[in-house]
């Protein structure tokens, strides 16, 4: 195979690979997208569940004592994959990247084209996630609304039951527990987010 010959093979494959890259990425979002839906629609119908068996306390306690655990758990599934779902997400936009900085020195003409200050992360030097700093950014990704989300499921199960040990006098004391198992799983999954954001 002569040079021109290899040269064209290797401008397809790259093209094949930004190709690829480019559907792997709208799949990470699509995904993400989807599995957020998927545990809001659970979370909504067994609220609206519960709204019916609030009826009986002798069906309610039981009911719920069923679905917060397994909505709780559905939601910690649901936040663990969307973080893996984002990270992927930069491997893909990491990937493009490279393959647009080959593409600035094919030509001069192609150095404006291709300019990383007009690409995305991580050509780009400031990108909009961070413009009001590494803290909001982490807070306002999909995962950390379905995990705030997630931690006032749980916030809910603990009031409750600490308002059934406790006695129905103890509402703000349950309330605090319930207040206090929400921050502390917010922190625990921040926390986790940054860590696994640190690892790629």
């Amino acid at each position: 195979m002569d040079e021109k010959a290899r040269q064209e093979a290797f401008m397809s494959a790259l093209v094949t690979e930004h190709f690829v890259l480019q559907t792997g990425a709208n799949a990470t979002v699509s995904e993400a997208g989807t599995r957020a839906s998927l545990y809001l629609v659970a979370l909504s119908s067994s609220l609206v569940a519960m709204g019916f068996a609030a009826q009986s306390r002798e069906v309610f306690v039981p009911f719920v004592a069923t679905i917060l655990p397994a909505v709780f758990l559905l939601g910690l599934f649901t936040v663990v994959r969307l973080v893996d779902a984002a990270i992927e997400y930069n491997y893909f936009l990491t990937g493009m990247a490279r393959i647009r900085g080959y593409y600035r020195t094919l030509t001069p003409e192609a150095a404006d084209y291709f300019a990383a200050e007009g690409g995305r992360w991580p050509e780009a030097r400031k990108t909009p996630a961070l413009r009001l700093g590494t803290f909001i950014a982490f807070i306002t990704t999909i995962a950390s609304m379905v995990a705030f989300i997630n931690s006032i499921v749980a916030g809910a199960g603990v009031t409750l039951l600490a308002g059934d040990l406790l006695g129905g006098g103890q509402t703000r004391t349950a309330i605090g527990f319930g207040v206090a198992a929400v921050i502390l799983l917010m922190a625990a999954f921040l926390a986790y987010q940054r860590w696994r954001y640190s690892t790629y």
